[in-house]
């Protein structure tokens, strides 16, 4: 899509939504509580509900599957690189300033354009499978060193295959919904467990993305057809309750330590929109497994933050700032990895990156890293420091690409950390 193309809305040029991004997103509007499907553009949302009702997409495909008459994207989803495409090049065209079909008609804009700040957002998905991966050596390293020293960092296994774990669906929320303190099992030093609030809860930074058509069981996805299977991506908070997970993770890895909470920003950024922003693989040495191989430049130049604002708001710090480009396994391969034994997955299904974790502290995306265990506590500007999240914190999760004059962002993934005496006293 040309650098130039502009819409007849006005989008200024930090904007996450120009017409290069178009992100989809599952909204109620004013006085509604019925769920829409639309997409972003500056600060407006065109209604892709309302707009298939009005017969504006032309695509002879949509009309029986009418896939915005659905509360999620999954049918939309499920209908594969073709429609997404038809769909994308027709929001375009209406959205396009020289088009005068949608500009020039007050009554149609009427209908489908509204500001975004009335918007409510929702689950982008029904969010069937959730699967989480561990692809960015600088954390896998990282993590190794603190528990295993850094000559035995990497476990035997990491640089061979895109290591992951099967995450809890239904704790998956959207950017905003309140996070409630976990409790679970605390063991100190010499001294049996006791249950407790987490004491030591962080955030993990990361990427993810949701599968559009998926395969039959048995059938594995080709990673030379991956990326045909992936529908768009979102940022990811993957909260991690770290002295839950240090006592239970022992023998079959991550559980209540994570499974408390996962927040996702609610605009899902296209694949295609995306595509001018493709950047070169890492250097994988030993060279992966052939079904590992052929997906090359699908790591993607996307620059991202992490911010906390603590209780009472009013300042706001950046703590974090990395990008996608670190990671070391990518979209395709995460996804070849986890169908390749016959596997299926289903439209919907979100499968995240891992921390993603870049050379520098600053680029370190977890306060378990940022802070090495809570031995270098961070300083924030109102005098406080943080070793890990107290009460009261706001963490927003951003992420853009940049291009010539504009941006292709996703928004914010926010959530604020309640007391776990509040959740008790229900």
């Amino acid at each position: 899509m040309p650098d130039t193309l502009s819409s007849f809305i006005d989008v200024a040029p930090d904007s996450d939504f120009p017409i290069q991004n178009l992100p989809f997103g599952v909204f109620s509007r004013p006085g509604s509580s019925r769920p829409h499907i639309g997409v972003a553009i500056g600060d407006f949302v065109f209604d892709c509900s309302v707009a298939e009702d009005l017969n504006l997409f032309t695509d002879e495909s949509l009309r029986s599957s009418r896939p915005f008459s659905d509360t999620a994207l999954n049918t939309f989803m499920s209908l594969g690189k073709d429609s997404w495409r038809s769909v994308r090049a027709r929001l375009t065209d209406l959205l396009n300033a020289d088009n005068p079909e949608l500009r020039d008609n007050a009554e149609v804009r009427s209908r489908v354009l509204f500001k975004r700040s009335d918007a409510r957002m929702q689950l982008p998905a029904r969010v069937g499978d959730y699967t989480d991966f561990y692809s960015s050596i600088q954390h896998a390293t990282n993590v190794g060193t603190m528990f295993r020293g850094k000559e035995n960092a990497l476990m035997e296994n990491w640089l061979y295959l895109p290591v992951g774990y099967h995450g809890r669906s239904s704790s998956i929320v959207v950017s905003g919904t309140p996070v409630t303190r976990p409790c679970g099992q605390l063991k100190a030093e010499d001294k049996p467990p006791v249950k407790a609030p987490s004491k030591l809860l962080d955030i993990e930074l990361e990427m993810g993305f949701f599968v559009g058509p998926g395969n039959n069981l048995g059938d594995p996805i080709d990673i030379a057809n991956a990326a045909d299977h992936i529908f768009g991506m979102v940022l990811v908070n993957d909260w991690s309750a770290r002295d839950i997970q240090k006592w239970e993770y022992v023998p079959l890895g991550p559980f209540l330590g994570k499974n408390f909470a996962t927040t996702v920003s609610p605009w899902v950024v296209m694949m295609d929109a995306l595509e001018p922003f493709r950047t070169k693989n890492q250097e994988q040495v030993p060279e992966p497994l052939p079904y590992l191989q052929g997906a090359d430049k699908r790591l993607y130049d996307i620059n991202l933050s992490v911010t906390i604002s603590t209780r009472g708001g009013g300042v706001r710090d950046t703590i974090i700032e990395s990008n996608a480009r670190h990671l070391y396994w990518n979209v395709c391969q995460q996804l070849a990895h986890h169908t390749v034994n016959g596997c299926n997955v289903r439209p919907g299904d979100l499968m995240a990156s891992g921390t993603i974790s870049g050379p520098e502290e600053k680029s370190f995306g977890s306060l378990l890293e940022r802070t090495w265990r809570g031995t270098k506590p961070l300083q924030l500007s109102n005098g406080d420091e943080r070793k890990f999240l107290q009460d009261g914190d706001s963490i927003e999760m951003s992420g853009y690409c940049q291009g010539d004059g504009y941006r292709v962002g996703f928004g914010v993934a926010e959530g604020t950390i309640v007391p776990a005496e509040i959740r008790d006293r229900r």
